[in-house]
C-alpha cells in the first residue's frame, strides 16, 4: 500500500491585548461609542469615503479594539460578515458595535443598512456575539439603531 501524505495548512488563533482590561474604555451608551469611533476615524476621509468599522467589546463593555473592516467609495463599502465575526471570535469579544459613515452627512440609514444590521444580529445570535448597536456617523453626529429601536 502506498503511503499518502495529506497536506493541510496549520491555523493558530491568538490575541494579545496591549493594556490591562481595567484600563480599557468602557462603552455603555451610543454617545460613548461615537466618541470612541471619532477618536479613531481619519477626519480627512469622513466626508470623502464610506468606511465600515467594528468596536469589539468584552462582557463588561470594555473596548477590546476598533477594527477597520473596509473602505469603499463615496456611496458604499462592503461589510463581510465572515471577516467581522472572524475578528470578533479571535478577540473573544462578547459583543460588537457596527459602525459606518455616510460621506454625504445624511444620518438616516438606508434600507440596505437596516437589512444588513438585522442579518448581523441573527448571525451574532448564532455565534453568541451580541450585535449591541450599529451607528451611522458623520462629523456632526450619529444615528444609533439601538436608540431608535431598530435592533
Amino acid at each position: 500500500m502506498e503511503n499518502l501524505s495529506i497536506k493541510v495548512a496549520e491555523s493558530e488563533i491568538s490575541y494579545r491585548p496591549a493594556f490591562r482590561m481595567a484600563e480599557l474604555p468602557q462603552v455603555t451608551s451610543s454617545n460613548e461609542a461615537y466618541r470612541v469611533l471619532m477618536d479613531r476615524w481619519d477626519d480627512g476621509r469622513l466626508e470623502l469615503l464610506e468606511e465600515f468599522k467594528v468596536i469589539l467589546l468584552n462582557r463588561r463593555a470594555r473596548v477590546l479594539g476598533v477594527v477597520n473592516i473596509s473602505q469603499g467609495g463615496f456611496s458604499g463599502t462592503v461589510a463581510d460578515p465572515k471577516v467581522i465575526f472572524a475578528v470578533a471570535l479571535k478577540a473573544c469579544a462578547s459583543s460588537i458595535i457596527l459602525a459606518h459613515n455616510h460621506p454625504s452627512g445624511e444620518l438616516s440609514p438606508s434600507e440596505a443598512d437596516i437589512w444588513l444590521t438585522k442579518r448581523f444580529a441573527v448571525g451574532g445570535d448564532i455565534l453568541g456575539i451580541k450585535v449591541h448597536d450599529h451607528l451611522v456617523i458623520s462629523k456632526y453626529g450619529f444615528y444609533s439603531f439601538l436608540d431608535e429601536g431598530v435592533i
